[in-house]
């Protein structure tokens, strides 16, 4: 299945530093949603977690995921992603390093955002969701 476009309408949702909430599902089937930082890979939107997490483990056992992303200056804007995850693990810490840029003052995560010491302790990954859906608010479609 072809990936849906992002429309060049809301194209500054995924490139812009704007917080998007991503939900996975829990073993039980319930929603599970956290804030992500978010950027746009030309192809993919993406998101970094790592494998520990609750949402990194959800994304383990299903690969499912939905992310939305509201436009901070108009709320009746937004962009919203549904579709399939693909965990990389290879660039995941350059990845959160050039999300850190984007959306702080920091030159890198670790050590300036969370503690150094923390980065053993954590397999990260880049999310990249493939979707199967995009939907844009009513007013833009």
């Amino acid at each position: 299945m072809a990936t849906p476009p992002v429309p060049p309408s809301h194209l500054d949702l995924l490139t812009a530093p704007v917080v998007g909430v991503l939900t996975t599902m829990m073993p039980d089937g319930q929603p599970h949603s956290c804030l992500v930082w978010v950027d746009y890979d030309g192809q993919c939107a993406r998101v970094n977690t790592t494998l520990e997490r609750q949402s990194g483990r959800n994304l383990l056992a299903n690969r499912r995921l939905s992310l939305l992303v509201v436009d901070p200056g108009d709320t009746g804007r937004y962009i919203q992603l549904r579709g399939d995850a693909e965990l990389v693990q290879r660039g995941a810490i350059e990845h959160l390093d050039a999300l850190t840029r984007l959306y702080t003052d920091h030159p890198c995560f670790y050590g300036h955002v969370y503690p150094l010491a923390q980065r053993g302790r954590e397999t990260r990954v880049t999310v990249r969701l493939h979707a199967r859906r995009v939907t844009v608010d009513a007013i833009h479609r």
